[in-house]
């Protein structure tokens, strides 16, 4: 059995970034406080709670008073600012500066949204970290759409900005930007502003093109992951014989009957080390098979 491992998968620059700062922070004061999983990858985390990361909700910030709260790549409103502020928490920032670059714009679409007496919609998943961090720059005063059944009700007598979640679906946005477009009444301006992070969305030609060289898709990414879904599903479309995993123990081996090569790849919250853990298990069950 051929098992490759796809070399444009696995951490985006974003929580590279946020697990370095995390790691630096965990060498310099011992225990460190993860407002939030600070990468939606239980085997990851794990890993990282064993050298001292915490990782806590919004409720328990309360008894942190004079300890390090970690804000992970996704990002928070500011309200979670001022808050550790009030209760004399230590804050590292760990935004993913194209997120944080997001959050400015959704200030200032709201700003410019205001003055026209418009709105402002974002393409995300509610509930999601990053799309509360963005929503929370204004108030909340954001209508989230996940879906083209979520834009009944937008008033299109009335100016739109429209942006999004840094991770989600480009073809998913275009098609939502022309749809609103064509609802648009006439001489009400709509504003479409590609905010997805291109870092992350040109993966999803490069999946397509790895998935169709293979028999087998082995997706690694942990079940939390919204950019996970969708690009599991990108592989999926390209390969019907594509299977989610968060880890080795997760393979079944009667997904390979008749096949002759394997391909392992994963999300932008997938760990390389968890990848080669999958890969080599792989070869260890064929060679014993």
């Amino acid at each position: 059995m051929r098992v490759t491992i796809d070399d444009n998968s696995g951490f985006c620059f974003g929580v590279v970034r946020a697990i370095d700062v995390a790691e630096e922070s965990l060498r310099r004061v011992g225990d460190v406080y993860s407002l939030g999983d600070i990468v939606h990858n239980r085997i990851e985390v794990q890993r990282l709670e064993e050298l001292g990361l915490h990782t806590v909700t919004a409720e328990d910030m309360e008894q942190l008073g004079g300890k390090t709260l970690l804000i992970r790549a996704h990002g928070e409103p500011p309200r979670t600012y001022a808050r550790a502020e009030a209760l004399g928490i230590d804050i590292v920032d760990a935004t993913c500066p194209v997120v944080a670059r997001l959050q400015r714009l959704v200030r200032e679409a709201y700003a410019m949204m205001a003055e026209v007496g418009g709105s402002v919609v974002l393409l995300g998943k509610r509930g999601h970290a990053e799309v509360i961090g963005l929503t929370g720059q204004v108030d909340d005063d954001v209508r989230v759409v996940e879906r083209e059944e979520d834009l009944e009700g937008l008033d299109y007598s009335r100016p739109i900005y429209f942006l999004s979640q840094t991770t989600q679906s480009i073809d998913l946005f275009n098609h939502l930007a022309e749809v609103i477009r064509g609802r648009m009444a006439e001489g009400v301006t709509l504003t479409v502003n590609d905010t997805i992070c291109r870092r992350v969305a040109g993966r999803e030609a490069l999946l397509a093109e790895f998935s169709k060289s293979v028999d087998v898709v082995l997706f690694v990414c942990g079940r939390k992951s919204s950019n996970g879904k969708v690009l599991s599903d990108v592989c999926r479309a390209a390969n019907p014989r594509c299977y989610n995993i968060e880890e080795a123990s997760d393979v079944d081996m009667a997904w390979f009957e008749g096949a002759e090569s394997v391909g392992i790849c994963g999300a932008t919250s997938t760990p390389r080390w968890l990848m080669e853990n999958v890969a080599s298990a792989v070869e260890k069950m064929c060679n014993n098979r």
